[in-house]
């Protein structure tokens, strides 16, 4: 009888021990998962424009449709001439229809013109050949030489240039930033007297495109942060 109550005592005293090794495991897991750091990580690169949208366009005023539209015809073959020297293709252009404002019809005129119609013709050029086009611009001399005064500065008209290869660089920026946010989780260790651990969450921020600055908006800049906890060990 003594000699079962020794091994009773000594079962319940091993449960209680191994239970206790549970207990204090558990609860040194749970003060591990919840010592992490939040850190972010930017990958920037800057990448020329692939892709160009030109509005190469002009106005021609007076009373007589039928004759401005004669004008705008022939204007627009010398431009379309122009461009197809300089190595375009009719795939690359497209010609809109003749925008037409009869003044006459206009319930605010404010204008003292002597002329009843504004015409604005466009031909838009949309490429990627950013460079050729670029180039292209600084020849408009050729046609105002041939009586073709192309217009500029209207909002709706602007020069846009595009980045459209954002898929290839994802995977590599997103590393990069993934990098640089485990270098700034490690400087934290080492001022906590850590070490960095596995990640426990990570997310990944909007990729923008901007221009590089106004005076080169060929040139574009991709940018992406993201943020990442790091267990701290």
């Amino acid at each position: 009888m003594k000699d079962r109550i020794i091994w009773a005592a000594l079962i319940i005293a091993l449960g209680i021990a191994a239970a206790g090794g549970f207990i204090c495991n558990g609860m040194r897991k749970n003060a591990s998962m919840n010592r992490y750091v939040s850190v972010r990580g930017l990958s920037e690169r800057e990448v020329p424009a692939d892709k160009v949208t030109w509005p190469v366009y002009f106005k021609e005023v007076g009373n007589d449709l039928q004759a401005l539209y004669r004008t705008i015809n022939a204007k627009n073959a010398k431009i379309l001439d122009f461009l197809h020297e300089k190595g375009l293709s009719d795939q690359e252009i497209s010609v809109a229809a003749p925008a037409v404002i009869d003044l006459d019809a206009e319930r605010y005129r404010s204008s003292d013109s002597p002329f009843r119609y504004n015409v604005t013709s466009v031909i838009t050029v949309t490429s990627n050949q950013v460079d050729k086009v670029r180039e292209m611009m600084l020849q408009q001399g050729e046609l105002l030489q041939q009586g073709i005064a192309i217009a500029s500065g209207e909002y709706q008209y602007q020069v846009s240039y595009e980045f459209t290869g954002l898929n290839a660089l994802k995977p590599s920026m997103i590393e990069e930033a993934t990098k640089n946010a485990r270098q700034a989780a490690e400087k934290f260790a080492v001022d906590s007297d850590s070490r960095v651990g596995g990640i426990k969450r990570a997310t990944q921020g909007l990729f923008t495109i901007d221009d590089r600055d106004p005076n080169t908006p060929y040139i574009k800049r991709v940018r992406v942060v993201t943020s990442v906890d790091f267990f701290l060990e």
